[in-house]
């Protein structure tokens, strides 16, 4: 049920927003996180686990399921505000993006001067 959720979040959201995310850890984390957090507020159950005050909302109980969206909410603004501190600092010291030619080269010949695996062409 997860995972066409995480790929098309990939696939939709990376490219209209044109995020940089070659590991597509955004999709995998971000959107599998997301869904986690809603899906508990929707199908959680009080009798299953004695911890939670209130029913999901597929049985009868909005709570649960805005407690849920807050907490989501609240996690994305904390992790935004975090990497645009540390884009900031990072900021100061470097420039966060190299040019066109040096991406295409790679960067460990752009940036170094030698290739990481000089003997691996990509087809052994």
């Amino acid at each position: 049920m997860v995972s066409p959720i995480c790929f098309f979040g990939v696939k939709l959201i990376k490219q209209k927003l044109k995020i940089d995310d070659a590991l597509d850890a955004f999709g995998c984390h971000g959107i599998g996180g997301i869904w986690g957090g809603i899906a508990t507020g929707l199908f959680g159950k009080s009798s299953i686990n004695s911890a939670a005050r209130w029913d999901g909302l597929v049985f009868g109980d909005i709570h649960l399921f805005l407690a849920q969206l807050a907490g989501i909410g609240i996690t994305i603004a904390i992790a935004v505000v975090g990497t645009l501190v540390c884009i900031g600092i990072v900021r100061i010291f470097t420039k966060i993006r190299v040019d066109d030619r040096a991406e295409t080269v790679g960067l460990d010949l752009s940036e170094h001067g030698e290739k990481a695996y000089p003997s691996f062409n990509g087809w052994d």
